[in-house]
C-alpha cells in the first residue's frame, strides 16, 4: 500500500491533474476519503493525496528552501500520514493535520542533517523562477512598483526564516502559517509550552532582526 502511495504522489505531482482518480473518489468530502482509505481503498488515499499535496509540498519548501528535497519530504508525509490513518480522528480536518505531519517530517530532516541555510533564488513578476508557484505573489499587473516591492519584500522574508534554526523555523511555520496555539504547537512537537514560547519568542526577534538590517 505505501508503495501505492508513492507512485500516486509521483503521478499527480507530475501530471497536476486527478486522471489516474477516479471520478467517483473526486466527489467525496475528506472524511469519507479518510474512511475509505482506512479500508483498503487506495484510490481515495489517491485522491486525499492530490488535494493537499500543494499545501504539504508549501510546508515542507518554506522549512528546507530547496525545491527537490522538499518534493521528497512531501511524499514521506503522505506515507507516514496513511500509517498513521489509524489514530486520525476523523471528525478533524484532514489537511492541517497532514500538514503538521509535514512540519515534523522537515524538523527531523532539518536536525538529521545539520543543513545550513539555502540560499532561495528571486521570484520574477512573471511567476517564473525556483519557487514561484509554490507563494504566488498578488496580480499587481498595473502597479510594477508593488510588483517589485512586494517580491523583494517576500524573498528578504523567506531568507530570513530559512536563517533560523530549525526548531524556530518550525515554530514560525505552525504559529503563522498554520495558525496554530501555542498549546497545539507544543502538542504537535512533543515540546513542553515554555519551549513553545521562548522558541517563537527568539525566532521573532531574530527575524526582526534581520529584516531591520539596511538593504
Amino acid at each position: 500500500m505505501e508503495r501505492t502511495v508513492a507512485r500516486t504522489w509521483g503521478r499527480a505531482r507530475r501530471a497536476g491533474v486527478a486522471r489516474a482518480i477516479a471520478p467517483d473518489w473526486a466527489a467525496l468530502p475528506d472524511p469519507q476519503l479518510v474512511a475509505a482509505a482506512r479500508r483498503g481503498q487506495p484510490d481515495a488515499y489517491g485522491e486525499l493525496v492530490r488535494r493537499h499535496q500543494a499545501a504539504v509540498y508549501n510546508v515542507a519548501y518554506r522549512l528546507v528552501g530547496e525545491r527537490q528535497q522538499a518534493l521528497d519530504l512531501a511524499q514521506e508525509t503522505f506515507v507516514r500520514a496513511y500509517r498513521a490513518l489509524g489514530s486520525f480522528d476523523g471528525e478533524r480536518p484532514f489537511g492541517p493535520w497532514v500538514n503538521r505531519i509535514a512540519a515534523n517530517v522537515a524538523l527531523t530532516w532539518l536536525q538529521r542533517r545539520r543543513v545550513p541555510t539555502v540560499p532561495l533564488a528571486l521570484e520574477r513578476a512573471d511567476g517564473e523562477g525556483d519557487g514561484a508557484a509554490e507563494l504566488p505573489l498578488p496580480d499587481y499587473a498595473a502597479e510594477p512598483e508593488r510588483v517589485y516591492l512586494a517580491g523583494e519584500a517576500q524573498e528578504r522574508l523567506r531568507r530570513a526564516i530559512l536563517a533560523l534554526p530549525p526548531p524556530y523555523r518550525v515554530a514560525i511555520e505552525l504559529r503563522h502559517f498554520q495558525d496554530l496555539s501555542y498549546e497545539e504547537i507544543a502538542v504537535a512537537l512533543g515540546i513542553p509550552l515554555s519551549d513553545v514560547k521562548s522558541h517563537l519568542f527568539r525566532a521573532r526577534r531574530l527575524l526582526r532582526r534581520s529584516l531591520e538590517e539596511p538593504g
